[in-house]
């Protein structure tokens, strides 16, 4: 099963992932794609992003058995430990600088 999340995307990209996944609550896309199809999928909402953000987790032969990729600015960002995908934040400091209000 594959996992999608993104945010601020423009319509058409939902368009098309709706075409190949379901969307069971706004901005969340869920299904089964072969690796081409989400390869092909994620290189669109990745290239589309401007201002927005976007998550995709997708089974993989590894210990924690999933990968996860990110695209756009977010706080969290993955890390890799020793093989392991772990989460950390960015300082509240970097948010206020980035996207001054």
């Amino acid at each position: 099963m594959t996992v999608l999340h993104t945010t601020a995307v423009p319509e058409h990209v939902r368009g098309a992932l709706t075409r190949w996944l379901i969307e069971p609550t706004p901005g969340m896309y869920v299904g089964t794609l072969s690796a081409r199809v989400r390869e092909a999928l994620w290189a669109v909402v990745s290239d589309s992003l401007t201002d927005g953000a976007a998550v995709l987790i997708y089974p993989d032969s590894n210990e924690q058995g999933f990968t996860l990729k990110t695209a756009g600015e977010r706080r969290r960002i993955p890390v890799d430990f020793d093989g392991i995908t772990l989460i950390a934040f960015r300082p509240e400091e970097y948010q206020e600088t980035a996207n001054p209000s």
